[in-house]
């Protein structure tokens, strides 16, 4: 589903990302845990065809992010840590322009739209602009928005931050569901237990290098990661 091989970005001086390599196959929920600053947001973005990076390549589903980047925005879905909404628009007529992009048919958007509202409580607000949304509405919609076009894989930066006890569960069962039907999800958290309780496999990096990949036990398992985690655990808390 997402290859990600030998990724290498920088800032000037600093990598951001260096000679990262991943492989996330259909039906996985992919944690990429680090410290905040570690490189996830820039691999993350890189995979979503929003950054450029220096050297390395990136295909989704056997399309080149940076060849192909129509074919594999089709394919996807983006969530950023702090979604950036059109705040002039209501949430359904953002919700309408986003099933436009991706030409959804009156019929399936609709049965969409009222689906995923009513699972997030949040079909009485769509009438109202999103200036008026709190942080954890605006989260929410940009989650509706994401699942519209039912993308195979759906990237997102920390998406349990801000978000309510009962929606953060919601949002489980639904990559659970989305990965059920073949679809795969990368997401990063700086939170162990998030990923423990969720994930399939995951990927440890600090400071832009990739220092240990696989099922959470193994990972858990190498006992050379203990003062990471102790330090995660920390960030976290």
């Amino acid at each position: 589903m997402l290859k990600i091989e030998h990724l290498t970005k920088t800032y000037g001086d600093k990598k951001a990302v260096d000679d990262l390599s991943l492989h996330i196959l259909p039906a996985e929920i992919y944690g990429f845990i680090g410290h905040n600053g570690a490189g996830k947001t820039t691999t993350l973005k890189s995979v979503a065809g929003i950054l450029q990076f220096d050297a390395g390549e990136i295909t989704i589903d056997g399309n080149s992010v940076r060849n192909q980047p129509l074919a594999c925005k089709k394919e996807i879905a983006y969530i950023p840590d702090n979604p950036d909404l059109y705040d002039y628009m209501t949430g359904i007529k953002f919700l309408n322009f986003i099933a436009d992009i991706f030409g959804i048919s009156a019929a399936d958007r609709q049965a969409r739209i009222h689906d995923y509202a009513e699972r997030f409580e949040l079909t009485a607000d769509l009438a109202q602009p999103i200036a008026s949304y709190s942080h954890g509405m605006k989260q929410k919609l940009a989650i509706i928005a994401a699942w519209i076009h039912q993308p195979k894989l759906i990237i997102m930066d920390e998406p349990f931050v801000g978000l309510d006890p009962k929606a953060a569960h919601l949002l489980k069962g639904m990559m659970r569901e989305v990965c059920d039907e073949g679809g795969a999800i990368f997401f990063s958290t700086h939170v162990l237990e998030v990923a423990e309780k969720l994930c399939d496999k995951v990927a440890i990096i600090k400071a832009g290098r990739l220092i240990r990949s696989g099922t959470m036990e193994e990972v858990k398992g190498d006992d050379s990661l203990e003062q990471v985690f102790l330090e995660l655990e920390g960030e976290a808390c």
